[in-house]
């Protein structure tokens, strides 16, 4: 659930008060340079959604039809849309499970093959997954020694470390999220972050419609419609100020989730890898049938019943309609995280009552068998 508090709220008045409304503003110019500041990062360009942001990277990597793009099964659909976007096609490639992110031995094990075949992929798309970090190393290292371009989807990892670096700096380009679900949230928006002024700039006008500088309407190549309002930019730059306060609180309900239902057998959690410090954007519970007494789809049908909403985890993208004829390495771990995990409520401005509630629904769950 969304935490917003009078920071956003005075921000976004001042906002408002100015008549800067507009996809454009001092908002917006400022949220981008709060973010790359916050990353220790050259440059970010504030979009629409983070969608927009994953899309345009590939746009700016000259990914189009005739390529293959690897993908990470387990992840939110939008992560292979962009590449269908561009006219390429994702390639799966299953988790691993320290992390439930992008399997590093797979992956050189994909892109050697490609290699010797000689039809490496145009790019690779790694994601950090719920809150947490990809092992990013081995990932960089085999992306580097092919020569393919890392692009590094931290839309649910705003907050997050890998070995003491933040989450979105990892790829050539990286890409968040501030939809109305995720830790920061600007209610519909998203980042593209970068090193390269190039790129940065490039960006900033394939999202504003591609406009060449003329006093007319001028379009010398195909843009979008993607920049962020400078109203929203404002509740963005308020949340910002406020995001080390909102991790500790979702890690903090992990915690208490873990530690309050430690007892029940075949109940566990994503795990948390040691290779950084997750966000606990969402807590991941997993459920074995057998020991628990009841199977994931029954325990979310007795929590809905007491009106507490939760959902599977995310189902793996090879196995998707819509994707089914893409090839996958791999696809074992995903599918078990999918047919085990479900997602509890969470959020850092959950009330106490709240989380109370659920851990006594999910102990119950349990008991009923």
């Amino acid at each position: 659930m969304p935490d917003v508090s009078d920071v956003e709220r005075t921000l976004l008045l001042e906002a408002f008060d100015s008549n800067w409304i507009a996809p454009l503003g001092p908002q917006v110019d400022a949220f981008e340079q709060e973010f790359a500041a916050y990353l220790g990062i050259g440059h970010a360009v504030a979009l629409s959604s983070g969608t927009a942001a994953l899309h345009l990277a590939l746009v700016l990597l000259g990914v189009g039809p005739g390529d293959e793009v690897i993908v990470p099964t387990l992840t939110f659909v939008a992560t292979a849309n962009v590449v269908t976007y561009v006219g390429a096609q994702p390639v799966f490639v299953d988790s691993e499970t320290a992390s439930w992110n992008l399997d590093p031995v797979l992956l050189e094990e994909e892109l050697a093959e490609r290699a010797q075949e000689g039809r490496l992929p145009a790019a690779v798309i790694g994601v950090d997954l719920f809150g947490q970090c990809a092992d990013w190393d081995p990932i960089v290292r085999a992306c580097e020694q092919h020569g393919v371009p890392l692009v590094e989807d931290a839309a649910e990892a705003l907050g997050a470390t890998y070995r003491g670096r933040p989450a979105g700096v990892f790829g050539t380009l990286g890409a968040f999220s501030f939809n109305g679900n995720k830790m920061v949230t600007t209610s519909g928006g998203g980042m593209l972050v970068t090193e390269n002024a190039e790129w940065a700039d490039h960006a900033r006008h394939l999202a504003t419609q591609a406009r060449d500088p003329a006093p007319h309407y001028e379009h010398s190549e195909i843009g979008f419609n993607y920049r962020l309002s400078n109203l929203l930019a404002a509740v963005g730059r308020g949340q910002l100020r406020r995001l080390p306060e909102m991790v500790a609180s979702c890690r903090a309900i992990n915690h208490r989730y873990r530690e309050e239902l430690a007892d029940i057998p075949g109940l566990g959690f994503m795990p948390n890898a040691p290779f950084g410090e997750p966000t606990n954007w969402l807590t991941v519970a997993t459920i074995d049938e057998r020991e628990f007494g009841a199977s994931r789809d029954e325990v979310l049908e007795r929590l809905d019943r007491h009106e507490i909403t939760t959902r599977p985890a995310w189902k793996p993208m090879h196995l998707q309609p819509v994707y089914a004829d893409r090839p996958v390495r791999g696809g074992v771990v995903a599918e078990e995280i999918f047919r085990t995990g479900l997602c509890l409520p969470g959020g850092s401005g959950m009330p106490e009552a709240d989380l109370t509630r659920v851990i006594e629904a999910v102990r119950a769950a349990h008991e009923q068998g």
